[in-house]
């Protein structure tokens, strides 16, 4: 009997807990690519360019404006953007699900009644009716439903912040080669208007 009632409170207290937190999982990247050589160590103040600002990676005005200028009034950064502010309000919501809820409300009416005169005599008077209701409700986070919960809308924070920024690397990346593919065509344009002018004035001194 003492032995089952211990098997009972183990597995009451087993089932009361909350479960194994998430750790990323271990995976082994290789140093270099199948079939590559090794490449040297580099030095330890190089700083790879993906690491650097886009407006330090490009040195041009005119590109940096057209990229500022995409990142201000692009509407997929804002929707991105809103989405941040709709999660954060959301972990908000979901972590104050852990902490206890108070409610109060506050209430005043009053009445006036007349003179009566039948069938006795009652001087009017007033009544005045003032109330106050405070409750508290607290549900214990016994299972872990509500910190995990938590858990999970801050990682979907994290996401959608995550989310933004894959959208405005996208955006710089588009707009960047725009810019550069329409400067390769005015470059090409450039040296065929040079070729036309050549071949006409090759042409003149044939004649």
């Amino acid at each position: 009997m003492k032995a089952l009632i211990i098997l009972l409170v183990a597995g009451a207290a087993a089932g009361c807990t909350v479960g194994p937190d998430y750790k990323r999982p271990m995976v082994t990247v290789p140093d270099t690519y199948r079939g590559a050589t090794a490449l040297e160590p580099a030095a330890a103040d190089a700083m790879s360019i993906g690491d650097q600002a886009w407006w330090d990676v490009f040195q041009d005005d005119q590109l940096r404006e057209l990229i500022a200028t995409a990142l201000q009034q692009n509407l997929d950064l804002r929707i991105a953007a809103t989405r941040i502010l709709q999660a954060q309000a959301q972990l908000g919501i979901t972590r104050a699900d852990q902490f206890p809820t108070v409610d109060a409300g506050a209430s005043a009416s009053r009445m006036r009644v007349p003179k009566v005169t039948a069938p006795f005599q009652l001087d009017p008077f007033q009544i005045n009716d003032f109330q106050l209701t405070a409750s508290v409700a607290w549900e214990i986070d016994f299972w872990g439903k509500f910190r995990r919960a938590t858990e999970a809308a801050r990682a979907n924070l994290l996401a959608s912040a995550w989310g933004r920024r894959a959208v405005a690397t996208s955006l710089v990346s588009q707009v960047a080669s725009a810019y550069f593919e329409l400067r390769a065509f005015d470059r090409q344009l450039d040296v065929a208007t040079r070729t036309l002018a050549s071949r006409r004035e090759s042409l003149r001194l044939t004649q």
